[in-house]
C-alpha cells in the first residue's frame, strides 16, 4: 500500500512492530505481537489500518483464549471480539473517516492485563482543539508577567563542585526570586572560557526529585549557557528521602492543587518560575544575545510550550511527549491526558471551575502563541500524552515545525510493557542534536535532515 502524501514538516519514524507481552504467572509463558500494515503508523481519514497479530506459544493450541478491542482518541470503542488463531495470520482492522487516533489492545478473556498495544493515527495534520481557549488568556498571562516584572530577579550564583570534574566547564547552583515569595531553583553550567554563548533552558519532567548535574555538563561543553530548573520551589540536591516525603506529602498529586482556581494552580507559580529563568539568561552578559532555547519531555514539553508562548525571547523549542495539551478532550470523546486535571483523585471539586481553570494552562493554548520553530515527538501508544492531543497542539503552532511520530513509543520511549530500554524514542534524540548544531552553527531551523 503506497503512503499518503504528508506535510513537509513531517518526519515519521518506520520500523517494524514488536510488542512483547508481560510475563504470565499462570500455565505458560505467553508473548503477543502486533504489527501493523503500515509501519508508520500514519494513515488518512477513510483508509484501513491492519494489524497482524501473533501468539507464543504456538497460536493452534493457544495457552489462553485472546480478546481485542479497538477505541478511537483512546476514549470511544470502535470494536472488540475474540480472536480465531485456528487460520493464520491473524488480523484485525478497523477505519475512521476522521482525523484522529486509534489504538487496538490485545487482553486475556477475561483478565483486564494488557498483552500488547498498537497504535494509528488518521490526518494528524488535521486535527482540531476539542475546545475554545478560555476568554481573556491572553489579558489574564499579561498581568502575571506584570506581576512577574515587579519582582526583582536578584539571582544567588554559587560556583558548585562537579562531580564528573568536566574539563573546561564550569558549574553553578542559581536561585532567583519568583512572585509571591517563592523560588526559582536549579542548575547552570557554561563554557569555562570568556565568550558568549546561545542559551538553552531545560524544565522537567513530572515528579518530585533532584537535579542531576550531568543534565547540562554535556551541552555546556558543546558550547552551551545551560540552565536546567525544578519544576517546584525546592532544593536541588538534597537527599533521596527528602523528595519521597515531598511527592508523599505536600507535593502529593501537586498537578490538582488550585485546580479550581486560575489564581492557585500550582502551575502558575511553575509557568512564571519558567519565564523568570528566560529573564535571567537573556540578562546574563554571556549570553549572546541571539539563540534562546527551550526544551524538555512530558511536562517539561508543557512548560516549553508555555514558556514559548510567554516569552518572545525564546527562539526554538524542542518538545518530547508534551503533556497538558488539549486537556478538555476528555469531556468531548478524547481520553484523559496528564495532568488529570479532571481525575477524582484529588475529593469531590466543581468540575466547571477545573474546566474553566484548565484552559489557562492548556499547552494548546500556549502553542497557538508560538511563532518560533518547534520540534516535537509523540508516541503512538502513549497513554500520559495522546497522539491526538500533541498532534491538535502541533498544529495550533504559528512557526517552523517538524513532527517526529513515534509509532513503537509509549510515554517513556518503551513498548506497551514499559519494561526494556528506553529504545523507541532514539529518532527524537537524533533531530534534538541536529537542532541544536545547527542552532551552535548559526544555521536556520529547522535544519535539513540528512
Amino acid at each position: 500500500m503506497n503512503l499518503p502524501a504528508l506535510p513537509r514538516q513531517l518526519r515519521v519514524l518506520y520500523a517494524s512492530v514488536a510488542l512483547v507481552a508481560s510475563t504470565l504467572t499462570s500455565l505458560a509463558e505467553l508473548s503477543v505481537t502486533i504489527a501493523p500494515d503500515r509501519p508508520s503508523g500514519v494513515y488518512a481519514a477513510g483508509e484501513t489500518a491492519s494489524w497482524t497479530v501473533n501468539v507464543n506459544p504456538d497460536p493452534a493450541s493457544p495457552v489462553h483464549e485472546l480478546t481485542y478491542n479497538i477505541t478511537k482518541d483512546g476514549a470511544t470503542p470502535v470494536a472488540s471480539g475474540k480472536l480465531d488463531f485456528s487460520g493464520t495470520p491473524v488480523k484485525i482492522s478497523a477505519s475512521r473517516t476522521d482525523p484522529g487516533s486509534m489504538a487496538v489492545a490485545v487482553f486475556v478473556t477475561g483478565n483486564p492485563t494488557r498483552l500488547a498495544l498498537g497504535g494509528a493515527i488518521f490526518d494528524p495534520e488535521k486535527i482540531s482543539p476539542s475546545a475554545p481557549e478560555p476568554k481573556g488568556f491572553d489579558a489574564f498571562w499579561q498581568s502575571k508577567l506584570d506581576e512577574l516584572a515587579r519582582v526583582p530577579i536578584n539571582p544567588v550564583v554559587k560556583k558548585a563542585p562537579d562531580p564528573y570534574k568536566t574539563k573546561d566547564v564550569d558549574y553553578y547552583q542559581v536561585t532567583l526570586d519568583n512572585i509571591r515569595g517563592t523560588k526559582v531553583h536549579g542548575q547552570l553550567a557554561r563554557p569555562s572560557a570568556e565568550g558568549k554563548y546561545p542559551a538553552m533552558l531545560m524544565v522537567m519532567g513530572a515528579g518530585v526529585s533532584p537535579l542531576k548535574p550531568f543534565a547540562v555538563l554535556g551541552d555546556a561543553k558543546a558550547g552551551w549557557l545551560v540552565f536546567q530548573i525544578s519544576a517546584h520551589d525546592i532544593p536541588i540536591d538534597e537527599s533521596g528521602e527528602f523528595y519521597t516525603q515531598l511527592d508523599n506529602g505536600a507535593l502529593k498529586n501537586y498537578p490538582l492543587i488550585g485546580s479550581e482556581d486560575r489564581e492557585k494552580s500550582y502551575f502558575l507559580r511553575m509557568f512564571l518560575g519558567c519565564a523568570r529563568a528566560v529573564d535571567y539568561l537573556t540578562s546574563r552578559p554571556d549570553w549572546d544575545g541571539k539563540i534562546m532555547m527551550v526544551t524538555g519531555p512530558s511536562q517539561g514539553g508543557l512548560q516549553s510550550f508555555a514558556t514559548a508562548g510567554l516569552c518572545p525571547k525564546v527562539t526554538g523549542v524542542m518538545a518530547l511527549v508534551p503533556a497538558g495539551c488539549d486537556v478538555s478532550g476528555t469531556l468531548h470523546n478524547r481520553g484523559t491526558v496528564w495532568p488529570y486535571w479532571f481525575s477524582k483523585a484529588a475529593g469531590d471539586r466543581d468540575m466547571k471551575k477545573v474546566e474553566t481553570t484548565a484552559g489557562y494552562f492548556d499547552g494548546l493554548n500556549f502553542a497557538a502563541r508560538i511563532h518560533c520553530p518547534t520540534l516535537v515527538g509523540y508516541g503512538l501508544i502513549d497513554e500520559t500524552s495522546r497522539p491526538d492531543s500533541v498532534a491538535a497542539a502541533v498544529n495550533a503552532l504559528k512557526g517552523p515545525k517538524e513532527t517526529i511520530i513515534l509509532p513503537l513509543s509509549n510515554h517513556m520511549g518503551r513498548d506497551h510493557t514499559g519494561k526494556g530500554k528506553s529504545l523507541y524514542q532514539e529518532l527524537f534524540f537524533s533531530r534534538a542534536e541536529a537542532w541544536k548544531k545547527s542552532a551552535l552553527a548559526g544555521q536556520s531551523l529547522p535544519p535539513k535532515s540528512p
